[in-house]
């Protein structure tokens, strides 16, 4: 693939000089500015201090890591696998030893905010790696984790995995029929999100372990999240499924079906070869991109609320969408054909690039409502977390598919 980048105006309203770029250059453009501003310091939040290091710090529950990207989030789960993929795909290591360097310089502080936490200090950072109580707590960072290990080998990260695994098979609230759902705002209540935040690290850890519980529990979660959420009348599925009513929520909001669509994909990446349920959660895979095809915009995006032309175009589901549907193409999965959804995808989301690598357009963290204006109305942020990962994803998906596209014409 040639290296040269010739760079051409966009629209003036994205404020992007990427939209007909080279797609290695941009998606290289978004992770080096991410890890330009990663600054791995923790700052005193009352008197704005940093510090390079917690060792020697006087303990005080005002000291925070700096940067966004440190935080233990499970967007920098995903934005973790992403740079993990960026690595191997680019054959550029300085990605890998990003993310290695992440998970490093949380460990390695970790028993100053342990301290915190035991003493009992509201918010401590990194809290939730002392007290998993959720599952955006452990299922993305713990994926993310998990491919770190596989470079790093380490004991305590291989620890930290058990514990994550473990909280998500035996301790998060289930359906009576083994359906991973949440007691909060609503008891029992099932959330498209939630099969990304479980189902990525419980591939993973049937992969790394070899022991098939992991995979039989992933693959049911799979088959029931299609069974509770899917909506036959428009191919999307619904963000909730309420079991005190025995109802599906109100909106298709995007980034709850991009995350639906992401988990499959990284499930079938892990499962053995012959496993005998892979044509079947293929051909979920396949209906549903089916259906999200259907509601793309003539500008390659998707809509925030996916069957509301009237909401704003939304990009991390577009990433997420680009990604599932270009991965799929290239494992061999599903025909050829459909690489022209991803590249009207990819078509579009590369406008939504600044020229410094920033992501626009990207619908900050979202809960859950009963009104669809709720989701009609959740703001936006520039370069907001939620959509970076998913961007380095559909990115590096994305060159492969060239790089394919371009030995076939040979």
């Amino acid at each position: 693939m040639k290296k040269t980048c010739l760079f051409l105006l966009a629209s003036l309203s994205s404020g992007s000089i990427f939209a007909q770029s080279n797609t290695e250059a941009v998606v290289r453009k978004v992770a080096d500015n991410i890890i330009a501003n990663t600054s791995f310091k923790f700052v005193n939040t009352k008197t704005n201090e940093t510090y390079e290091s917690t060792k020697g710090l006087a303990s005080s529950p005002d000291i925070k890591v700096a940067s966004k990207f440190n935080k233990w989030m499970y967007v920098n789960g995903v934005l973790t696998i992403g740079m993990i993929q960026m690595a191997d795909v680019l054959k550029d290591k300085k990605y890998a030893d990003y993310s290695l360097h992440n998970f490093e310089f949380i460990f390695n502080n970790l028993s100053y905010f342990e301290t915190l936490y035991k003493a009992k200090n509201p918010r401590t950072e990194f809290g939730a790696v002392f007290n998993i109580t959720n599952l955006d707590a452990c299922g993305a960072m713990g994926a993310g984790l998990s491919d770190v290990n596989g470079l790093a080998n380490k004991p305590e990260y291989k620890a930290y995995l058990q514990r994550a695994a473990d909280y998500i098979s035996n301790k998060q609230l289930r359906l009576t029929d083994g359906t991973l759902a949440r007691p909060n705002p609503r008891y029992r209540t099932m959330w498209a999100d939630d099969l990304f935040m479980s189902v990525p690290l419980l591939a993973r850890m049937g992969k790394v372990t070899g022991d098939s519980k992991y995979f039989d529990d992933a693959i049911k979660q799979v088959e029931s999240f299609n069974k509770y959420l899917y909506d036959t009348n428009t191919g999307l599925f619904f963000h909730n499924y309420y079991e005190d009513v025995n109802l599906q929520g109100v909106g298709h909001w995007g980034r709850a079906n991009g995350w639906l669509a992401v988990a499959q994909a990284q499930l079938l990446d892990q499962l053995p070869a012959n496993h005998p349920k892979r044509p079947e959660l293929i051909k979920l895979l396949l209906r549903q991109i089916s259906g999200f095809a259907r509601y793309q915009d003539q500008t390659g995006l998707w809509h925030q609320l996916l069957d509301k032309p009237d909401s704003y175009l939304e990009t991390s589901v577009t990433a997420m969408y680009i990604y599932t549907v270009a991965h799929a193409v290239n494992q061999g999965w599903i025909h050829p054909k459909y690489i022209s959804i991803a590249n009207e995808g990819w078509k579009g989301l590369v406008t939504k690039i600044t020229p410094d690598g920033q992501m626009q357009d990207v619908c900050i963290g979202t809960n859950m409502d009963e009104a669809l204006k709720f989701y009609y109305t959740r703001p936006t942020e520039l370069n907001d977390t939620h959509g970076l990962g998913a961007f380095l994803l559909a990115g590096t998906e994305m060159v492969i598919a060239e790089r394919n596209a371009a030995k076939d014409k040979k």
